[in-house]
């Protein structure tokens, strides 16, 4: 049921209220930031990297920062007639100098067309006049693969925020011209300003190459926060109306040593870093109350090698420890005591695939015994549910793998039973499935994402054999959305025009015949090595050859062993080698 303009107000009020921790200012002579997240408050306040953008803007004299957020459903109704406006002061999107955008999931790409008919601005950059805001998008999509936005977005901040905020904050406050701003914004080390970039296409839709424009780099590096000691990424506003309600969230490492060749996150986000366990403590601690509950966040929390000496800190002050999910391979009786004396009754742990076959193929360094003893530890420890995630249609996937998946599920299930008997109850096995999807910056960027037909039948095998098992239920993202993520994820500005079409309803292949995009070609096709690929625009820091070779690595079934600060072999810490050299 829609909601009325009272109501809505009510409610936007009531979340204001509701929120600790928060910094508000008033409206002054300061360079104004609207910051959004194109998703609903629910998922934006939980995310880390949104909260200390706008914590860190708001510790500025010069800088004020206002919030704005995709409506609820059931508000949708009356911003198709009432302009979506700030959400600490009720301002117009137009009244703000600057608005940053925080691209963590291609798929809220959806919720640009809507934001921009909401705030009653024009959605593509060259269509919006020299007085309206800048539009700078940053995140992790900014780091993958910003194309398919790249006519929507002015800039684009390519990597970390403690390292970008400042220099284009500066940049912003002396320029006040939309193309000086751009001329000056190119020039500095992390900056895409897709205006300087234009690509070239073959008959066929390919692309052939892209014509730089002085004074922009060829390539634009990613900017990465040397020492994570001088970071305090925390959930600086805290509030119920959020995933992780009033849990207060610390970041304790970033990146990830593993080399999962799926994983975008890990690779993005080389090299792996961590916070001293004192420095942790020391932003954890004096805000911490008896019985409230500090959440480690982090790629691998467990591989964190402070953890234990963190747990015992926080719990000594009598708070509560949770982490997201845990590494199998890493996995301490301690650590799940913890977890359970802090009162998580379920617990996460990520083979990510169902056959020795597979997980060697994606560097998962894993075993079944380690599986099975891991499984067995948490019931032992008393947990009472287990969720376990997996990924389905991986590059060379056979029959025989799911035959392997399936087989895995049910000892699984029997190693549950079994040390859950002492406690005489049985708690819930979730599986959740995720259908594999090619990621720019990794060393499957060149897969193509099983078709849908194939990934129809290897679901249907699992609910056949995981429906017949009791306390085991079977959760599967949607195949149609996961290949509308793989178009997002691996397109282009071809595939940037059809997020209208999208947005307002069209089903993913009539938007590309529409707009003449090759669906088949660009998600369900493998991409040679020469190919010129979109994201190319953007240096991670890790080599492509490097990229390339793991990758047929992963062909003929063989392990990459994790990484260290002291190797160089992928070219992130070869450059800062050679920077201090």
């Amino acid at each position: 049921m829609a909601l009325s303009a009272e109501d809505i107000r009510t409610r936007r009020q009531q979340r204001l209220t509701d929120e600790v921790g928060g910094v508000s200012k008033t409206w002054q002579d300061q360079l104004k930031i609207a910051l959004i997240y194109p998703n609903h408050y629910y998922h934006a306040m939980s995310n880390l990297g949104f909260q200390a953008v706008y914590h860190s803007i708001q510790q500025r004299e010069d800088c004020l920062c206002e919030r704005f957020f995709v409506p609820d459903r059931d508000e949708l109704d009356y911003f198709s007639r009432s302009p979506l406006l700030s959400f600490e002061t009720q301002h117009a999107l137009q009244d703000f100098d600057v608005v940053l955008f925080s691209l963590s999931f291609e798929n809220d790409y959806l919720n640009l067309p809507l934001i921009a008919e909401m705030t009653r601005t024009s959605l593509w950059r060259q269509q919006r006049e020299d007085a309206e805001p800048l539009w700078i998008a940053g995140g992790i999509c900014a780091m993958l693969n910003p194309e398919p936005v790249a006519e929507i977005m002015d800039v684009f901040a390519v990597g970390e925020a403690e390292v970008l905020l400042e220099p284009m904050i500066e940049t912003l406050l002396d320029h006040h011209e939309r193309d000086a701003t751009l001329d000056a914004l190119v020039r500095l080390p992390g900056f895409y300003v897709p205006d300087y970039y234009q690509p070239h296409y073959q008959a066929d839709g390919t692309r052939n190459r892209v014509d730089v424009r002085q004074p922009a780099a060829q390539r634009v590096e990613r900017r990465w926060l040397a020492d994570l000691n001088d970071s305090d990424c925390q959930s600086f506003i805290q509030t119920e109306h959020t995933a992780f309600g009033t849990m207060h969230l610390h970041e304790v490492s970033r990146g990830c040593s593993r080399g999962c060749r799926f994983c975008a996150t890990g690779f993005t986000y080389l090299p792996p870093r961590e916070k001293d366990a004192d420095i942790l403590c020391a932003q954890i601690l004096p805000d911490l109350s008896a019985q409230q509950t500090a959440g480690l966040v982090g790629a691998a929390v467990s591989d964190y090698s402070h953890l234990k000496q963190v747990s015992a800190a926080i719990q000594s002050q009598g708070g509560q420890v949770s982490v997201a999910s845990l590494r199998i391979d890493s996995l301490t009786r301690e650590d799940v005591a913890a977890l359970r004396d802090g009162g998580q009754k379920t617990l996460a742990l990520a083979p990510e695939a169902g056959s020795q076959r597979m997980r060697d193929l994606i560097n998962k360094h894993l075993s079944e015994k380690q599986i099975f003893d891991a499984v067995a530890l948490l019931a032992e420890e008393g947990i009472l549910n287990l969720k376990l995630y997996f990924l389905i249609g991986l590059p060379d996937e056979q029959s025989e793998d799911i035959d392997d998946f399936i087989a895995l599920i049910k000892t699984i299930r029997h190693v549950w039973v079994e040390g859950q008997k002492p406690f005489g109850r049985l708690g819930t096995i979730t599986i959740s499935v995720n259908p594999f999807i090619p990621k720019p910056a990794t060393p499957f960027q060149w897969c193509p994402m099983d078709t849908l037909a194939s990934l129809k039948k290897k679901v249907a095998l699992l609910r056949k054999a995981i429906n017949r098992l009791a306390n085991v239920q079977l959760q599967v993202e949607s195949l149609r959305g996961a290949e509308l993520q793989a178009l997002l994820a691996v397109g282009d500005r071809q595939v940037g025009r059809m997020l209208p079409l999208l947005a307002e309803g069209s089903n993913l292949k009539a938007a590309c015949r529409a707009m003449n995009v090759d669906l088949q070609q660009l998600v369900h096709t493998p991409r040679e090595q020469g190919t010129l690929l979109p994201w190319e625009v953007i240096n991670t820091g890790v080599e492509k050859d490097y990229l390339w070779n793991d990758y047929q690595r992963a062909l003929l079934g063989k392990l990459t062993p994790p990484c260290h600060r002291a190797c160089t072999r992928c070219g992130v810490c070869r450059t800062v080698k050679e920077e201090h050299s």
